[in-house]
């Protein structure tokens, strides 16, 4: 019998053990994507300055470590930091949510009788549009370099014309500014979440001031991103060295 009732526990403590492995692992691995974004964020804000300002960054970020590195090394080394990241954060968010749905008995009451939507399902849908949004986005400025817009070919290989050019289409913004609201969206509530998993919120003051750092960080983020293509569509920022 001291067998048969031991099991049970020892299974359970490490399978409570492995599910708090795996949002450590989504933590950390979101909060790398929050330093990358970041850093995206300030080089995309360079187009306020200029053509050659905006090109020079981008230069700068080819060239980054060389000679130790050859150009472009330090873009593909975070390349495949980025895809390993993304591929941990997914793998590590889905299979919480398979062990979360299959303890689950009983349906979100909130969401039965107010209508409101589970941070957790914002999240899952976020999540999902970012990753569509960011495959386009590699194709359009990064691999393929399409121009969506009516200038000249060779603005595809020019980075700052190439993006004046892109939103200058009203869709293209559009776009990009619904996948912006889904990334503030999965930032606020995963930002809180990651707070949570390392810690952080060991009180209630830690945990209101999480939110509320939460909050501020998303809209910076979407607003610091949003800053460039609502000026390029308003005609504050156009093509230049053409």
């Amino acid at each position: 019998m001291a067998i048969e009732t031991r099991a049970p526990l020892v299974e359970h403590a490490r399978a409570a053990r492995t599910t708090i492995a795996l949002k450590i692992l989504m933590a950390v691995s979101g909060l790398f994507f929050i330093g990358f974004v970041l850093g995206h964020m300030y080089g995309n804000l360079k187009a306020f300055s200029g053509h050659d300002a905006f090109n020079e960054y981008a230069h700068h970020l080819r060239i980054l470590g060389t000679p130790m590195l050859p150009e472009n090394g330090f873009l593909w080394l975070m390349r495949v930091a980025l895809i390993a990241a993304l591929i941990i954060h997914v793998v590590c968010g889905v299979k919480l949510w398979r062990r979360a749905k299959a303890a689950r008995t009983v349906k979100y009451q909130v969401k039965k009788h107010t209508g409101a939507i589970p941070a957790s399902l914002i999240l899952r849908f976020a999540g999902v549009a970012i990753g569509l949004f960011l495959i386009w986005h590699l194709l359009q400025f990064t691999i393929v370099k399409v121009n969506v817009g009516d200038g000249p070919d060779h603005f595809r290989h020019d980075p700052y014309n190439l993006m004046v050019d892109s939103f200058q289409v009203w869709w293209m913004t559009l776009i990009y500014l619904a996948a912006l609201t889904m990334l503030g969206a999965h930032l606020h509530h995963g930002f809180w979440a990651a707070c949570q998993t390392l810690g952080f919120n060991g009180s209630a003051r830690a945990r209101a001031t999480s939110r509320r750092f939460s909050l501020a960080l998303a809209l910076v983020i979407t607003v610091g991103f949003a800053a460039v293509p609502v000026a390029v569509l308003l005609g504050v920022i156009t093509n230049q060295g053409a």
